[in-house]
């Protein structure tokens, strides 16, 4: 057999699951969800006539607003069956509870069962966790439940404290970290100064959570340059959100996120709906599948990414997703420029002489887009804000506005009592 016929026969079979467990979802939606069985009889949907992915352009798409606005009427079980209650990071908007069952966490469990073992994970490593694992944070729990599936060891250390995560890591000798890239930074430089060989620890791979650290071409950005370029470490990225239930995460090719079509069916959606085609920017889009709580159809989640469908060199042949372009909500319209935040990151993160920067969005007096940046400077002075206006306007082509600010008014510009990861873009757009 050759490994094209080989590659349909794998897709056939991927092709016949999906469609089976949709036509379970959607029956199960119908009983049990009064969002979706109200939106089914509004819009006069014969869910029987839905048999295939293809026929889901059929049915309205689930929005964000949808979600905060009307949270509980797309719990499907009794509250007695809710034995775990997570919630979104509110980056847009207020937070959405999730509710989960026992089956949902054991689905939550194979998910990352699944994603660390894509992401070369076996029973021997042990994980080091720089991340919360209270504040209803689903990411947290779910890598937890993982690794333990794994068999891998863990250490759940929280997030920051440098000196408190090199302590754990001379005396527990974990072979892996999970953290956000911009913390793993922060190691490096607590390394540096206290003089740790970071390359002599036991530490040889990062799951990287919560930032971008590739480019769309899959070519590591300023972020994953500046770690791997200090730290003889293998980086894997990871995309997910708390309401798919699912995570999209890389092999050592570093080639894209992997897509687990047992778990959620996802379309790449542009401005009309219409599926997008691969190597080209649209919304993802998920319908999951298995879930039992709060299960979801045709959600638009807001990130804008890219596929790409060719067979992985790792032997996987199921599409990949780009990292994160932007979310589709922050997109900046700015002097006839269009601006992602992660795109101004990777910028602000490239020079020396910004520390740290929180990006503002507002509406002028007749409605347009304003840029400011408030930026930790290496020094006060003429020349290094030169150096950074001019980069600035060179990078950008146009001009945003700046203001200096102290390490400590970032901080508290970054975290708010609720918050769990740093908030570098604020948005105060009408």
């Amino acid at each position: 057999m050759t490994f094209i016929e080989e590659k349909d026969i794998k897709t056939d079979r991927q092709t016949a699951m999906q469609e089976q467990k949709l036509q379970e979802l959607l029956v199960y939606l119908s009983k049990n969800s009064p969002f979706y069985r109200e939106l089914f009889a509004k819009h006069h949907i014969d869910i029987s006539a839905v048999k295939t992915v293809a026929d889901l352009a059929s049915i309205p798409t689930t929005t964000k607003d949808d979600l905060q606005q009307r949270n509980n009427d797309f719990l499907c079980v009794p509250a007695k069956d809710v034995i775990e209650y997570t919630s979104t990071s509110g980056t847009l908007g207020s937070p959405v509870t999730i509710a989960l069952t026992e089956n949902d966490l054991q689905r939550l469990a194979y998910n990352e069962y699944s994603s660390f073992s894509c992401a070369d994970g076996s029973k021997d490593d042990t994980y080091q966790l720089m991340l919360t694992l209270d504040r209803q944070f689903m990411a947290g729990i779910a890598y937890y439940l993982g690794i333990r599936k794994l068999g891998a060891g863990i250490i759940r250390l929280g997030p920051g404290v440098p000196s408190l995560q090199w302590e754990t890591i001379k005396r527990l000798k974990p072979t892996a970290i999970v953290a956000v890239p911009s913390f793993i930074l922060k190691l490096i430089q607590y390394a540096k100064d206290t003089s740790i060989d970071i390359n002599e620890t036991s530490v040889k791979k990062a799951i990287c959570i919560g930032e971008n650290i590739r480019n769309t071409d899959f070519s590591l950005n300023i972020l994953g340059k500046k770690i791997t370029e200090a730290w003889d470490i293998k980086l894997y990225s990871t995309y997910a959100s708390t309401e798919m239930q699912t995570a999209f995460t890389e092999c050592g090719e570093g080639k894209g996120g992997h897509y687990q079509p047992e778990l959620v069916i996802v379309e790449l959606l542009d401005e009309n709906n219409q599926q997008v085609a691969p190597g080209t920017p649209g919304e993802v889009t998920i319908t999951t599948l298995g879930v039992e709580g709060m299960p979801l159809l045709r959600y638009k989640t807001g990130d804008m990414c890219m596929y790409f469908n060719e067979p992985c060199a790792c032997g996987r042949t199921s599409l990949r997703l780009s990292s994160i372009m932007g979310r589709k909500k922050q997109m900046i319209k700015f002097k006839g420029t269009t601006l992602y935040p992660p795109a101004l990151f990777d910028l602000l993160n490239e020079r020396e002489e910004i520390l740290d920067f929180v990006i503002e969005v507002s509406s002028n007096e007749i409605g347009l887009d304003q840029v400011l940046i408030y930026i930790v400077p290496s020094e006060i002075s003429e020349e290094c804000d030169h150096r950074i206006r001019a980069y600035l306007q060179a990078r950008l082509r146009v001009s945003p506005h700046i203001k200096y600010v102290t390490a400590e008014a970032i901080q508290k510009m970054q975290f708010s009592e609720a918050s769990r990861k740093a908030i570098k873009f604020v948005d105060k757009r009408n």
